[in-house]
């Protein structure tokens, strides 16, 4: 296999590269133990919006992968960034388990008050007709709509399920808005990650299981992608798809064989 010497640097995917539902990949503690000794500089870029940082944090280390919230950037810190940058930061979150402990709790908005933005993620059976139909509403009264991600769908502990993109998509088409993208793919999502680094893209690679967000948005931006075939990998979905990995491995635990 062809290898490279240029990269110093890698953004990793968690769900699907470092782990699936409860249990990690096999050899991943090994490969990130790798990483480190050789010096490479990394991050974890994931959009999982059902946990907050810390609690992903501890589960990593449960698994015996030791990461420090620090090094994790999920879609709220994107978030919050870009609803400060607004001057607005008045907010209705739709999405389940802890994530909202990474927002700002005075700033949420409880029905009737009405919100400067509408933040969706991977919401889960937090979304009924009644906590869309919310959402709709607050975006017809004049609220903007963020996406703390986009992506079609995960691979759960029991099988494929569907992610934020379709329940993004139907606000999108019933209030004629667009929703602003805080995760993979968004360029700036992965721009706070790099500058946490001091590396530039062409220095770094993404390594992650989805052909379209991971692979595609880190092209887009100017880095490597190198696609595993664990998590939601498809072969179909690779070979339909016109964006090209610049490397494909069976897992993480291969990452030493391009290197």
């Amino acid at each position: 296999m062809e290898t490279v010497t240029e990269l110093k640097g890698f953004l990793i995917d968690l769900d699907g590269v470092l782990y699936v539902g409860d249990r990690a990949i096999s050899g991943a503690k090994t490969a990130i133990e790798f990483l480190k000794d050789q010096k490479y500089e990394f991050r974890f870029v994931s959009n999982t919006t059902r946990k907050c940082r810390a609690t992903i944090s501890r589960r990593l280390s449960a698994m015996g992968i030791d990461i420090p919230k620090k090094c994790i950037f999920t879609p709220p810190l994107a978030a919050i960034a870009y609803m400060k940058n607004t001057g607005k930061e008045r907010y209705y979150l739709l999405t389940t388990g802890d994530v909202e402990e990474d927002f700002n709790p005075s700033c949420r908005c409880v029905h009737p008050a009405k919100p400067d933005f509408v933040v969706i993620g991977d919401a889960g059976d937090n979304i009924t007709y009644d906590t869309l139909n919310t959402a709709f509403r607050f975006l017809m009264e004049g609220a903007d709509l963020i996406a703390l991600e986009k992506d079609r769908y995960w691979m759960a502990s029991d099988g494929l399920s569907l992610s934020a993109g379709p329940l993004v998509s139907a606000l999108e088409f019933a209030s004629g808005k667009t929703a602003a993208v805080m995760g993979k793919p968004s360029p700036a999502f992965y721009s706070l990650a790099l500058q946490d680094m001091g590396l530039s893209p062409d220095q770094v690679a993404m390594i992650g299981d989805d052909i379209i967000t991971d692979i595609g948005g880190a092209k887009k931006a100017g880095m490597s992608g190198i696609l595993v075939r664990t998590g939601k990998y498809r072969q179909d979905a690779v070979d339909s798809a016109a964006i090209k990995p610049d490397y494909i491995i069976d897992s993480i635990a291969d990452i030493k064989e391009i290197l």
